[in-house]
């Protein structure tokens, strides 16, 4: 099967059912699964109109919305081949993935997409349509490359009515290992690779899908990670397809913790970023409530951390008498801590797309949200592990997902092999080899160990892990969530490569370390005057002391300082995950870290 042919099928098993919604103006707006279809159709056939064949790229480059996954499905069903570009990238990392790609056609979302396209498309050869969505601020463009998306839909329906099969035909023509789509990995280290993911790959992560999670079409999912993100396609996109489920969009990622509360998903995935966020707010949230609700949270969150351990033991389940504990806990405090985060009708709680502190996870587990951890990678759909209800170790990813081999290689990298592996990256050979041997694993780049339960259980990257001056291995990671454990620390970087201690770079989260000095008449302005204040230093100072007691002596901070300013995607400082590209900002900031040891 392809995906197409899967996504015609469930559109006519659950025609009339909700699929997407979307909140505009104020409204949140339904799209059946009958209505997908048809703009699926729409655009595809249009495409079809504008010459574009099988093979070519379309790349789309726009926030999440109904029409990324038109865009998308519509590319992928008529044989040519989806791109996905980030809406925060800039212009040069625009260039480069138009150029990379060839794409002939690139869906700009609005204004801000199409001045990005239009300033680089003469460099970009192959660039010949910039269809754009929202016409607001383009009446006076004249550029002859522009394409309203409504026209192109347009093409579409009135090919649809001059050959009504054609469609369909194009759908059945499609072969499983046909690339479907390409998906740029997040450039972390290097410059981004294009994944080529298959018919076949898509299929199989819909098969898996079916096999994972307990979904159903009354499921209700909230999008808002990028869609060109591997993760955000696996949950808005193909798990929808293989149970029905709905998806729902938040209005940006800025505004999800709110969107939760209206949406109230029953299968929700967090990066790791957002649940420190959440976790960091209800610690903010009770500092400022009242000594009675303050003693009630400090006393059913430490009785909570216990009857995670007894979920856990379990087997995922509260046995008798610790259910009654948890339902008075559910009266007294967790009701309330899930209704007000969103997720008190949430099943499937995931943590994906980057490592997640323990410390965090425990927070979760103690009030009741039993977040399950993933692991993936864009080379394999972004499914290779999960936890299960029935099999929680705080620490692991999880065993292998149903089709998934995983292995340690001899240097103690993570090896997989599955159906989900890749076709090999676009226009590189060599980067293909690489990562995928002879026998067909896949080099994840990651570090670990498989227990003896068949958890996996992820130590670093290995391009990250730092070896002391003194020869010790550290793993930067580790120091990182502990760090982030903390409601007052956003961003973490350990240092310590070839070095004499372990140091750190700390980005503050402004909120949480804001209020705390508004109410201690601590005056500032700005985010980097916050940072400068002695007495926000010592605050952190204290968090940082705080996390060393769980660290090995080799593995303690040192010495650290505050990052002047707050990261951002736009910069190139972070990933559109939220990730730390921790190269570049060394390099940002190599005179704040050459002060961390110039008196060593």
């Amino acid at each position: 099967m392809t995906l197409p042919a899967l996504f015609r099928e469930r559109a006519r098993a659950s025609a009339a059912r909700v699929a997407l919604r979307e909140k505009r103006d104020g409204i949140w707006r339904e799209h059946t699964w009958a209505e997908y279809a048809e703009r699926v159709r729409a655009f595809g056939l249009g495409l079809v109109a504008l010459g574009v064949e099988r093979g070519d790229r379309v790349a789309i480059h726009s926030e999440d919305r109904p029409e990324w996954l038109f865009a998308d499905i519509g590319t992928m069903s008529v044989g040519a081949i989806s791109v996905g570009i980030y809406p925060t990238n800039p212009p040069a990392e625009v260039e480069y993935l138009l150029s990379h790609s060839g794409a002939r056609v690139v869906v700009a979302e609005d204004q801000e997409q199409v001045d990005k396209a239009l300033a680089v498309a003469d460099r970009c050869p192959a660039l010949e349509r910039i269809v754009y969505v929202d016409p607001k601020g383009l009446r006076g463009y004249r550029d002859a490359r522009l394409v309203p998306y409504v026209e192109v839909e347009r093409l579409g329906r009135a090919l649809h009515e001059e050959d009504p099969a054609r469609f369909d035909r194009l759908v059945d023509e499609r072969t499983p290992d046909e690339i479907a789509t390409i998906v740029y990995t997040s450039g972390t280290t290097a410059a981004p690779k294009g994944a080529m993911l298959t018919q076949a790959n898509l299929a199989e992560a819909i098969r898996v899908s079916g096999l994972l999670w307990r979904a159903s079409e009354d499921d209700r999912i909230c999008s808002y990670l990028p869609l060109c993100h591997v993760a955000e396609k696996l949950f808005t996109t193909y798990l929808p397809i293989a149970f029905g489920a709905s998806a729902n969009f938040a209005e940006s990622i800025d505004t999800v913790t709110a969107n939760l509360r209206e949406v109230e998903p029953t299968i929700f995935l967090g990066v790791p970023r957002i649940w420190e966020k959440m976790a960091a707010g209800v610690q903010i949230r009770m500092q400022d409530a009242d000594p009675v609700k303050r003693a009630v949270f400090r006393l059913w969150t430490r009785i909570g951390g216990r009857l995670a351990d007894v979920w856990i033991r379990s087997g995922g389940r509260y046995p008798w008498p610790w259910k009654a504990v948890y339902a008075l806990g559910w009266l007294l405090l967790y009701r309330s801590l899930q209704n007000k985060l969103g997720l008190a009708r949430c099943h499937t709680p995931v943590s994906g797309a980057a490592p997640i502190s323990p410390d965090v996870l425990r927070f979760f587990h103690a009030i009741g949200i039993h977040v399950r951890e993933a692991w993936g990678l864009t080379e394999c759909v972004g499914a290779a592990t999960l936890t299960r209800g029935e099999s929680v170790r705080i620490g692991s990813v999880g065993p292998p997902i149903p089709g998934m081999e995983a292995r340690i290689a001899n240097d103690g990298e993570i090896l997989l092999r599955s159906t989900l592996v890749f076709a090999g990256y676009y226009r590189d050979p060599e980067g293909t080899a690489e990562a995928v041997d002879a026998d067909g694993w896949l080099h994840t780049g990651d570090v670990g160990f498989i227990d003896e339960a068949g958890h996996v259980h992820i130590t670093d990257r290995k391009k990250d892990l730092m070896i002391t001056a003194g020869g010790k291995n550290i793993a930067p990671s580790l120091i990182e969530n502990k760090l982030k454990a903390s409601p007052l620390i956003k961003e973490a970087i350990a240092i310590g490569d070839r070095r004499r201690y372990v140091a750190a770079l700390i980005g503050i989260e402004r909120d949480a370390v804001g209020d705390w000095a508004t109410r201690r008449g601590i005056a500032f302005t700005t985010y980097r005057d916050l940072t400068e204040r002695p007495e926000v230093i010592e605050l952190i100072a204290g968090e940082v002391r705080r996390a060393n007691r769980d660290l090995a002596l080799v593995e303690q901070v040192t010495k650290f300082r505050l990052i002047p300013k707050e990261l951002d995607h736009e910069d190139g400082e972070l990933t559109a995950t939220q990730k730390v590209k921790r190269a570049i900002l060394q390099e940002r900031f190599r005179d704040l870290v050459e002060t961390l040891y110039r008196s060593a």
